[in-house]
């Protein structure tokens, strides 16, 4: 008897989600607030680990949810790291016209 040949189903993780309504469309995880990009820059600028992200950061989150974040990151890295960058040089170039600032400044 000749063995069946065996489909391979691709499973997906479904905890990322984007809705333009929902922190301007990045990807979020589901059902929250938090960006991939949070998640991200806590483990690249903070040097957290998902473990101490859940403990010190996000304790609402699951650990399932904080590894599909950085799952998604790994795959989508390009995009969300120039989008990252992108909103650093926005905000950097508003405290330099110091928008939002309710004082002169002193000097």
């Amino acid at each position: 008897m000749k063995a069946q040949p065996m489909e391979t189903t691709i499973l997906s993780i479904n905890l990322i989600s984007s809705n333009p309504n929902v922190r301007s469309g990045r990807p979020v995880i589901d059902g929250t607030g938090i960006c991939v990009s949070d998640i991200v820059a806590a483990v690249r600028f903070h040097n957290m680990t998902p473990e101490t992200i859940l403990e010190d950061a996000y304790p609402e989150l699951t650990l399932a949810q904080v590894h599909a974040a950085l799952a998604y990151y790994y795959e989508h890295q390009t995009d969300i790291d120039d989008d990252m960058t992108k909103r650093d040089q926005i905000a950097t170039e508003m405290k330099e016209k110091r928008v939002g600032s309710r004082h002169p400044p002193l000097f």
